[in-house]
């Protein structure tokens, strides 16, 4: 597949990215070496190969939650730069 300026630009409108004038000769290099790894992976004999879903033999592995060391009201705030007697100060980030 041949990438050129038009294609470069379908994909970054489909990907809503905005990209540089400057950039696009990078973009069309960069996705050509892409493509062209692609077709060597393609060359590759993979019939006995089974298809991998997951990374790690186990699937949906879960544990049971178990409560460990609490720490007490008091002790969380301890290290709270700012707070009253119940709660973390912070600083205002919404504003009307």
């Amino acid at each position: 597949m041949k990438i050129d300026t038009n294609t470069v630009d379908k994909i970054a409108k489909l990907a809503r990215l905005e990209i540089a004038p400057g950039e696009k000769e990078n973009v069309i290099k960069d996705l050509s070496k892409i493509l062209s790894f692609m077709e060597k992976l393609n060359e590759l004999d993979t019939s006995g190969v089974e298809p991998l879903v997951y990374l790690s033999p186990g699937v949906n592995i879960t544990r049971n939650d178990v409560v460990k060391e609490v720490i007490t009201h008091e002790e969380a705030l301890q290290n709270a730069p700012d707070h009253d007697a119940d709660y973390f100060k912070l600083p205002k980030v919404i504003e009307r």
